[in-house]
């Protein structure tokens, strides 16, 4: 079992370190020029369409509620100890590249989510789509989106969910003395719970647990932050001047925060990789374009608040110079200790349950729009969710290390897959932005139909008979 370790490890080297920085880079660059910056100019909209919705007009899920999917599963325990070991291994530099990286992947997001609300196809009283969906219709590739449903399947709803099961499990056990064996039935429960109730129930358990998990956490940052005034700008300085610092050049630790905070950047926002698209989908919106806006700001919560977050508790504590500190849950207890006392101890532990919890719940629903696509047959969906409870139990008590590596490979892969439909398919977010912005302009709250675009086929969900109810 070794070797295959050893292996898949070598690949997931060649295909984060770059592959996948080349080409994620290459597209959220592409994307940020062609689109003329949608993520900066019109990041004001952004905020106002989350504030309006909260509510779904034809009962089906809302755009705040498809937001909250999304986030849950980008907002993990990657954003606890991931900067964490960004900054041990590449420096406070590390931070700077890793909001370059949101900045730019928020362009991405921007065009993969436009286009899984474009192509989604309707679930009863909800929607669901995603890439998968967007490769069948849009080029004719259904191989390509079946590819790309089963990796995403066996990556988030089964590998990922087991080591977000395992980081709980393990938090529980060393804080509170609680059996493994204790939480791997607790967690299996709950996750039964949620799973079997479908869409809206995750929609409903999502959108309570990430505002509470966000808010508390950002709460907590500023705290420190407060407590730490005086030191902000010293931060600040420190992170740009780690950066782009001679010193840091001559050293190749320049090199070294680059791919740090970019890998983090990456791995954290998940833009481009095809996996919040599932969930952007299934938004009741009158125009595709303002999911892809709202999903677009998930980035900059996900990395510009969350990740920095971390990284001002670890950069003002000053524990990142501490040598030999190779666990980033450590590393984040470290700073929350030294900054307020021992009490952190037992709140990260809530904190870790509420991030880790929240992606099992996220991760899980990207599984299930993808079976949809491959077969449409509720028994399978059934002996998904059995498969995904087992593997939440099986998380919580076992050793992952070769999951994990196994899941870092499909989701490399998943990226590649992903990557080569949107910027096949980009010209039809771009223009579905620019029919948005024609009728903003026109003062006009946009509607969309599958006229609005010259040529555009396979869009049953934007059908003008079907969408009488935006008029």
């Amino acid at each position: 079992m070794k070797w295959l370790n050893d292996m898949i490890g070598s690949i997931n080297t060649l295909l984060w370190s770059n592959v996948l920085i080349v080409v994620l880079i290459g597209l959220g660059l592409y994307f940020t020029f062609r689109s003329g910056f949608v993520q900066i100019r019109l990041i004001k909209e952004m905020v106002k369409l989350l504030g309006e919705g909260t509510k779904s007009k034809n009962g089906g899920i809302s755009s705040f509620q498809a937001f909250c999917i999304s986030t849950a599963s980008r907002v993990g325990t990657g954003n606890l100890a991931g900067v964490a070991l960004a900054i041990t291994a590449g420096g406070p530099g590390a931070v700077f590249w890793m909001w370059l990286i949101a900045l730019l992947g928020a362009a991405s997001s921007f065009v993969e989510s436009t286009l899984a609300q474009i192509y989604k196809v309707r679930d009863g009283e909800t929607f669901r789509g995603g890439p998968a969906y967007y490769m069948e219709k849009a080029l004719n590739a259904r191989w390509m989106g079946i590819t790309f449903a089963v990796i995403i399947t066996l990556t988030f709803g089964l590998a990922f969910n087991s080591v977000q099961a395992n980081t709980i499990a393990s938090a529980f056990n060393a804080q509170f003395g609680i059996s493994k064996g204790l939480m791997a039935v607790i967690l299996s429960v709950i996750t039964a719970v949620i799973i079997f109730g479908g869409i809206k129930r995750i929609a409903v358990v999502s959108q309570v647990i990430v505002p509470v998990m966000a808010g508390i956490y950002i709460i907590l940052a500023l705290i420190i932050m407060m407590i730490n005034v005086t030191e902000i700008p010293s931060v600040f300085v420190l992170i740009f001047e780690s950066a782009f610092g001679l010193r840091e050049a001559a050293s190749g630790a320049l090199g070294a925060a680059m791919m740090n905070g970019i890998k983090r950047g990456l791995f954290s926002n998940e833009a481009g990789m095809g996996s919040a698209p599932n969930a952007a989908a299934t938004a009741d919106v009158s125009h595709p374009v303002k999911q892809g806006l709202i999903q677009t700001l998930g980035v900059f919560v996900d990395t510009l608040i969350i990740c920095s977050s971390t990284a001002f508790i670890i950069l003002l504590s000053g524990v990142y110079t501490n040598k030999g500190e190779d666990n980033g849950i450590v590393l984040t207890q470290t700073a929350l200790d030294s900054t307020l006392g021992s009490w952190a101890a037992v709140f990260l532990s809530v904190i870790v349950l509420l991030f880790a919890f929240s992606s099992i719940v996220g991760n899980y629903y990207y599984g299930e729009s993808n079976i949809g696509f491959i077969h449409q047959n509720v028994a399978w969906i059934h002996i998904y969710r059995v498969a995904v409870v087992a593997m939440v139990a099986f998380g919580s008590v076992a050793s992952l290390s070769f999951v994990w590596n196994l899941a870092d490979m499909l989701m490399g892969i998943m990226a590649l897959i992903n990557s080569i439909a949107i910027i096949l398919l980009g010209k039809i977010a771009f223009a579905a932005l620019k029919d948005y912005q024609d009728q903003k302009a026109a003062g006009k709250d946009p509607v969309f139909y599958s006229t609005s675009i010259k040529g555009l086929k396979n869009v049953e969900a934007w059908e003008p008979e079907r969408d009488t109810s935006h008029l």
